[in-house]
């Protein structure tokens, strides 16, 4: 007994069949075509039974159930051989077409015998033959048998045959046939080849149900190796957006997992797999299985190799599964896999393959995505720290790691207390003289921040230990300064005083150098400008004092001595906040400047970037965009791999605000992307790196990359946070997300992320936004056929329009919600009402309008309401009318277009285009009422009116095309 489902008619069973064909692809939709099966059989009428195993095969094969289809096929071509007449001819040629369903589905079941497959192909022949039927398709099935064999030979001749055959109804779509021959180059190493074949269909001019999905999943690894990883990058992005909803695309699923554990994106390939749980078991498609497993051991391989075997992965259900146990798993399953094809097809080649596959080496180190994933390993966000130094033993070298770490600390090189805390850890135990454990202790006391405070005053006992009186008062100077970074100011000022005056004693008395007396000074200097942030009073005098005494000593002994150096340009910097203090910008800047090229030209680039990115401010202040665009191009050049992830992030970010605002908008994607990258590196990416997705959406939607767009700002979405990140960036990025589903007919979903965004909008002061969006949002909802929905939303923006005196939002809302009422039950009279109030609401507001500009624009928008009144009138009556109801509903539709044509006519030449739109409108109504001389002369009246106009003007040619059409035809009605 089956459940009764109301289908007592054929019509009710093809409406079933069409509903459960929109389904998701799935268990549940194959269930259902089951189901339907049986209804049809109920029917007890032939062709429904012949349409329901159809529709159940078609499901079959968009299924992970693959394997079932091969019933309902023998039973199809069963009722063929006995009762041809009982197929109509939409069904024969569907007969005829699964027949290569079939042959690649014996391919992909190695319980299937070559031999089997081999009579199959001989059959298809044979009954494409009988049919009339190009062997173009057997050809093309003859090649995937010797392809997957890996019998070249007889592949390359199938191959040359498929396309020399004559394309007919039975050869596969341009997309597939694309992807099939793409697939071999790729086989024969000919990579750029491939993508050159597959363009069109990356570009959109072939497609299909499963196309261009798998082209972008199989173009992956082929622009990874060609280095092009900006469009391996936009096409992973792309194309995953595409295959994510299809349970029956294991294989292309697997190619992107594959991407991601060549490109350094692990996290991701990991999110991938956790999003199919089922893909680890199903076993329909023993195929798409082994390819699967093929990537899921090369990931699982990859995290080992990074040290992250013990990690917790996704796997297939029932028990915990670690990433090196997941790979022994997986690894087995391909090999057994692959071993039953490999038996079946008497070759080794499918296992060499799967070999192949899951040995590959990372193409690219790190390849950022934009979308935000855990990392899995420790960010590289700057050089390696120094070699440790070991003795032929293997034991460290204490003198020479002592040596490289004063190299390091005297040249300011970077990683100087990572060297010398080498040394510390070296000399445990050992005996140090005085200098040596001075020098440990003030480079500890500079990694400890507001706690070194003691090991300071411990390392100036020490240099004073050891001889070196000056460099005990710059230690006792760099522990005042810490004090005074912890808010004692005044402390750390009367601490500093008596260094100070000493060490100028001893410089005077030539028994200190000039590089412990500066750093003295310099330390003082720091801590009156801490005074000069508090805004003490007499604080800026005091120090620009200080700041030019430091500058009066080091001046001329700078030559090449690096730290003198630096104090001359970090003493430039300081005078750099002074001026920009007494709001004096323009010297502040030109400071800022001359302090970034004295590290520079010291050979201490990484220095500079802070004043770069303080002239950046600056010029950003002052409206001086290129200016601020250099000083941040600067920052990065000179950070190079010495800037931290936050600070890498930061400046990217930047940047890329300054460039698209250029226009510059590919650059600034990818200073966007490299924004992203890096704040997800600083474990960021809720912050800072949520609001670089924001930006990179918004980049990427102004470039037309609609998927992209998408799958960033759905990335970003749950990390913007209205506390952080402001509620007008939420609204902000449901906006560009909408537009972006919009773009990608998503319309249900686009409405949903509009309607979000309106109800943010909603509380808002300003209610532009708030109207705009629910506008859209309706705009999708009528898209998505939900007519009722969009009314009420349109009307809602109607009231927000109105409320905000824009007589055009209105307007527009009122004509929407007009050509929605027309379908409805009782549509005609309530589109008209629609119609009319809009036609009101335009005169209402022309009249009281008080300047010449706005009735302009106003008269425009009445005319556009006339023209697409007649438009709705035209379309209010149905075929079936009566010939007096359509005549007067054609009358008064072409007295509306008269009117259009008339107002358009009032604004001359600025409104040609819509004037003569509306004429040929008109003109088509004339014919339609049988008055083909009056149509005529509108057509000469478009003539006339382009004459001598633009011949390039697309607009002009359509417009001269449609004229000559409508003087050629005769009346349509």
């Amino acid at each position: 007994m089956t459940e009764d489902t109301g289908i007592t008619d054929f019509d009710a069973l093809r409406r079933a069949m069409a509903e459960n064909g929109e389904q998701p692809e799935g268990p549940a939709r194959n269930a259902r075509a089951e189901q339907l099966l049986a209804e049809a059989e109920r029917l007890n009428i032939p062709l429904a039974v012949i349409e329901a195993l159809g529709h159940q095969l078609k499901v079959y094969n968009y299924s992970s159930e693959k394997d079932k289809m091969f019933v309902p096929f023998a039973r199809l071509l069963r009722l063929w051989d006995e009762r041809p007449e009982d197929f109509d001819e939409y069904e024969t040629h569907s007969l005829h077409w699964v027949f290569k369903w079939m042959s690649a589905g014996m391919l992909d079941q190695p319980h299937i015998p070559l031999a089997s497959i081999e009579k199959w192909l001989g059959e298809m022949e044979h009954r494409y033959r009988l049919a009339g039927h190009s062997e173009r398709a057997v050809r093309s099935a003859e090649f995937s048998v010797a392809a997957h064999i890996g019998d070249r030979e007889r592949a390359g001749r199938a191959y040359d045959a498929w396309l020399a055959a004559d394309r007919d109804r039975m050869a596969d779509c341009h997309a597939c046939e694309l992807h099939g021959q793409g697939t071999w180059l790729v086989e024969l190493g000919r990579d750029s080849e491939a993508l050159k074949l597959w363009r069109p269909v990356l570009e959109g001019e072939y497609t299909c149900a499963h196309e261009p999905h798998t082209v972008l999943a199989s173009s992956l690894a082929p622009l990874l190796r060609l280095g092009r990883v900006d469009e391996a990058r936009a096409h992973h992005l792309r194309g995953f957006r595409l295959v994510r909803p299809m349970e029956s695309m294991r294989g292309a699923y697997a190619d992107h997992v594959e991407f991601c554990a060549l490109t350094g994106n692990e996290a991701r390939g990991l999110e991938l797999l956790a999003e199919r749980p089922a893909y680890f078991t199903d076993t329909g498609q023993p195929r798409s299985r082994l390819d699967f497993m093929a990537v899921v051991t090369l990931l699982m391989d990859r995290m080992t190799g990074l040290g992250h075997g013990d990690q917790r992965v996704p796997g297939p259900a029932g028990r915990a599964w670690t990433a090196r146990e997941l790979a022994a798993h997986a690894r087995a399953e391909a090999l057994e896999l692959a071993a039953r094809f490999d038996r079946r097809n008497g070759s080794p080649s499918v296992g060499e393959r799967v070999r192949a596959r899951m040995e590959q080496r990372p193409l690219v180190e790190r390849l950022p995505l934009g979308v935000r994933t855990a990392a899995v390993h420790s960010p590289v966000v700057a050089p390696p720290a120094p070699v440790t130094v070991a003795d032929p033993a293997g034991e460290p070298d204490l003198p020479a790691l002592l040596a490289e770490a004063r190299r390091l600390s005297d040249t300011l090189r970077p990683h100087a207390i990572e060297a010398w805390a080498a040394v510390a850890r070296a000399a445990e135990g050992v005996e140090l003289d005085a200098r040596d454990r001075a020098e440990i202790a003030d480079h500890e006391a500079m990694d400890r921040g507001p706690e070194g405070v003691g090991l300071f005053e411990r390392a100036a006992e020490l240099y004073a230990e050891a001889g070196d009186p000056g460099e005990a008062l710059a230690a006792r100077t760099r522990a005042a300064y810490v004090r005074a970074l912890s808010g004692e100011v005044d402390e750390a000022l009367a601490a500093a005083a008596e260094p100070y005056d000493e060490v100028l004693a001893l410089y005077a008395d030539e028994a200190t150098g000039v590089r412990q007396t500066a750093s003295v000074l310099m330390g003082r200097a720091r801590i009156l400008m801490r005074r000069v942030h508090e805004d003490a009073p007499g604080a800026v005098a005091a120090a620009e004092q200080a700041v030019r005494e430091l500058l009066a000593l080091v001046n001329g002994h700078v030559g090449d001595d690096v730290r003198l150096a630096s104090r001359a340009a970090e003493g430039r910097a300081m005078l750099a906040e002074l001026a920009e203090h007494a709001g004096d910008a323009e010297r502040a800047a030109e400071l800022f400047r001359r302090a970034a090229r004295g590290f520079v030209e010291a050979g201490l680039p990484w220095f500079c970037v802070e004043y770069e990115v303080r002239v950046a401010a600056l010029a950003h202040q002052g409206g001086d965009m290129a200016e601020a665009e250099r000083a941040l191009r600067a920052s990065l050049e000179h950070g190079g791999p010495y800037l931290e992830a936050t600070g890498r992030a930061q400046l990217h970010l930047q940047l890329a605000e300054v460039v698209g605002g250029r226009g510059a908008v590919p650059e600034a994607a990818e200073h966007a992307l490299q924004a992203a990258h890096w704040a997800d590196e600083a474990g960021e990416s809720a912050t800072l790196g949520a609001w670089a997705r924001h930006q990179l959406g918004g980049f990427l939607l102004r470039q037309g990359r609609f998927a992209e767009a998408a799958e960033v700002l759905e990335s970003a979405l749950p990390d913007l946070d209205a506390d952080t990140h402001g509620d007008g960036a939420i609204v902000q990025a449901q906006w560009w997300l909408g537009d972006c589903l919009s773009e990608l007919g998503e319309h249900r979903a686009a409405a949903e992320r509009r309607l979000r965004a309106a109800e943010i909008a909603r509380h808002w002061p300003e209610q532009q936004d708030h109207a705009t969006l629910a506008h859209l949002a309706a705009e999708s909802l009528g898209q998505a056929g939900l007519q009722e929905e969009a009314d009420r939303v349109y009307a809602r923006a109607g009231d927000l329009w109105r409320s905000l005196g824009n007589v055009h939002g209105l307007v527009r809302s009122l004509r929407a919600r007009a050509w929605l009422a027309l379908r409805t039950e009782d549509g005609p009279a309530g589109a008209r009402e629609l119609m009319a109030g809009a036609v009101e609401e335009c005169a209402t507001a022309r009249a009281a309008a008080g300047d010449e500009e706005t009735r302009e624009r106003l008269l425009a928008e009445l005319g556009h309401t006339h023209r697409q009144f007649g438009d709705l009138l035209a379309r209010s009556v149905s075929e079936e009318a009566e010939e007096q109801v359509v005549r007067a509903a054609f009358e008064e539709a072409l007295a509306q277009m008269e009117r259009a044509v008339a107002v358009f006519g009032s604004l001359g030449d600025d409104a040609l285009h819509s004037r003569t739109g509306a004429e040929l409108a008109a003109g088509w109504l004339e014919a339609d009422l049988g008055r083909p001389a009056d149509a005529a002369a509108r057509a000469r009246a478009v003539l006339a009116a382009y004459e001598g106009a633009d011949d390039a003007d697309e607009t002009v040619q359509a417009r001269r095309a449609e004229a000559g059409q409508m003087l050629e035809l005769t009346p349509r009605r």
